[in-house]
């Protein structure tokens, strides 16, 4: 499992003193309000930034960050994800898992345990989740909604999602 999570990419500045615009990867917004501090890669290395304010702007987060003061500063952090360790993370309710962790998952058929493949991507609709998932030897993509019908088992600690495949899914 990863060690860190990824919150939010940083897209812009807002105003003269530095303040980054942060596109957010979480369900929750206003999650930015619990933090402290963030971490990005910086040249390979992970560098933790302390948060001096939080604002809102839309769908916007407007992150006020301690040693980035002027909008030149800023400027050059664009393209850079903050993380947060993940035990600064929230808890998640029973049978929610963070879309890390289920990234690169084989996932099996239920009804004769064949390797469909590996969890690639994950999209949400709104509604539900979609799961991409690659076959490794042909290529094939197969998109999987993320509804109880199909996703019958996560298995984190083994790796391992098993399917049920509806007919017309593939």
């Amino acid at each position: 499992m990863e060690e860190y999570l990824e919150i939010g990419q940083i897209v812009g500045t807002h105003g003269m003193k530095g303040t980054v615009k942060v596109k957010p990867l979480t369900d929750d917004i206003t999650r930015f309000n619990k933090l402290k501090k963030v971490y990005m890669t910086i040249q390979k290395e992970l560098v933790e930034f302390s948060i001096e304010e939080v604002k809102y702007n839309n769908k916007v987060v407007l992150l006020t960050l301690k040693g980035i003061d002027t909008i030149e500063k800023a400027q050059g952090y664009r393209g850079i994800y903050l993380k947060i360790d993940r035990k600064d993370g929230v808890k998640l309710p029973k049978d929610s898992y963070f879309i890390v962790d289920l990234i690169g998952l084989d996932v099996y058929k239920e009804e004769n345990d064949e390797l469909l493949g590996k969890i690639e991507d994950i999209y949400s609709t709104g509604s539900n989740d979609i799961y991409v998932v690659r076959d490794e030897s042909t290529g094939k993509q197969i998109l999987l909604p993320g509804i109880k019908d199909v996703i019958k088992k996560i298995d984190i600690e083994n790796r391992k999602i098993i399917v049920k495949i509806i007919e017309g899914l593939i």
